[in-house]
C-alpha cells in the first residue's frame, strides 16, 4: 500500500530504493507537475514523470542519467501512483 511509504518521512517521502538510488519527492511541491528526485551519495537529479525527462542534475554523469531515466520509465506507474496518493491528485 502506497500510504505506508510516507509514515516516517513527512517532508521528503521515499517512494523507492534501487541499489544506491533513493527516489523521493518533497512534500512542499504539490503545484509542480509530477516528478521524482533521485539521490545517490552527493549526486542528485530531478526527473519529470510525464515524459521522463531530466529537469535538474547535479553531478550525475550522462550514462548514469540514462540509467535513471530507464529506472523511472520501468517504475513510472508506481512513482505516479505514489505522487497522486501523497498529494491526493488524479491524472
Amino acid at each position: 500500500m502506497v500510504s505506508n511509504l510516507f509514515r516516517d518521512e513527512e517532508t521528503m517521502p521515499t517512494v523507492l530504493r534501487i541499489g544506491a538510488y533513493r527516489f523521493y519527492f518533497y512534500s512542499h511541491e504539490p503545484n509542480e507537475p509530477a516528478h521524482i528526485h533521485i539521490d545517490k551519495d552527493n549526486f542528485t537529479a530531478k526527473l519529470w514523470l510525464h515524459d521522463v525527462s531530466i529537469a535538474h542534475n547535479i553531478s550525475f554523469a550522462n550514462y548514469e542519467l540514462r540509467e535513471l531515466q530507464r529506472l523511472v520509465t520501468e517504475n513510472r506507474i508506481r512513482l505516479q501512483e505514489a505522487w497522486n496518493a501523497y498529494f491526493n491528485k488524479r491524472e
